[in-house]
């Protein structure tokens, strides 16, 4: 590759990678925008009415939309660093989502159903703006989310028990004349009772199946709080070990270095 398309190559990564300059900031801007107006066509053209009235004109928009993206997908995978660790990284992904329902339903008409897809552009927004501070909050929460997985199981595992049980329980005492037909049917009176969702489409008649039900609700409660509390108490002990692990930059003071690291990750300052 010639020099002239190395530098071309790395202006282009430096526009659509980085937001360093005023250009690239000016790229991440319309690139917003234009998810965001690509999201409206495809809100709009759900509405059967609306998508009538205006078929022509917001299958035209839609094209245009992929069009673009098409581009800026093709633009990423030229300039990138590593084209199949960016082809097969999350965003990647996301970014093919953005413009493969279109194709796919125009050659095969019987995919229509998967256009709607096209709503992932949403995600791309999170990588444009580059939120490092939200993506490290994101990263505790997966973390915490990782590390009570095995609590959380075994919760679930004696909720799913008690469920089953309960809504055998109410199969006895209601029977199929009050809509129980089947342990199955019960049992998922059972879940929309706990959750307190309750649609309504199964309710007791009973005197003992409402003392069963009223139990059920106050379960319910309890069952919600108990892997919120799992997840904020891992979330809480691993921020604190991150805290006594971390040091802070004497040059630009950012706080959230790792002892292990030789150099700041901001300003590149010796620790």
């Amino acid at each position: 590759m010639t020099r002239a398309a190395h530098s071309l190559k790395d202006r282009m990564y430096t526009l659509i990678f980085t937001n360093e300059t005023a250009a690239g900031r000016l790229f991440d801007k319309t690139l917003i925008a234009l998810i965001l107006l690509s999201l409206v066509i495809v809100i709009v053209d759900s509405v059967e009415q609306i998508a009538r009235s205006f078929h022509s004109l917001l299958f035209g928009l839609e094209w245009l939309f992929t069009a673009i993206f098409t581009v800026e997908y093709a633009a990423r995978l030229y300039c990138a660093k590593n084209r199949r660790k960016y082809a097969t990284s999350f965003f990647g992904l996301i970014d093919l989502l953005a413009i493969l329902p279109t194709y796919l339903a125009l050659f095969f008409p019987e995919l229509h159903a998967l256009i709607d897809v096209r709503v992932l552009r949403l995600i791309r927004i999170f990588r444009v703006f580059k939120l490092t501070a939200y993506m490290q909050e994101y990263s505790h929460l997966a973390n915490a989310l990782s590390a009570s997985r095995k609590k959380i199981l075994v919760f679930l595992s004696f909720v799913l028990m008690v469920v089953l049980v309960m809504g055998t329980l109410m199969y006895v005492v209601e029977g199929p004349e009050h809509g129980f037909t089947s342990i199955p049917i019960a049992t998922y009176w059972a879940i929309t009772t706990m959750t307190t969702v309750g649609f309504g489409d199964l309710t007791p008649k009973t005197d003992l199946g409402k003392l069963i039900a009223s139990t059920m609700m106050l379960m319910g409660w309890g069952t919600l709080a108990v892997p919120t509390g799992i997840v904020t108490a891992e979330m809480s002990r691993t921020r604190n070990h991150r805290r006594h692990s971390q040091v802070t930059c004497p040059e630009c003071e950012a706080d959230h270095l790792d002892k292990q690291d030789h150099f700041c990750r901001d300003c590149g300052a010796k620790l």
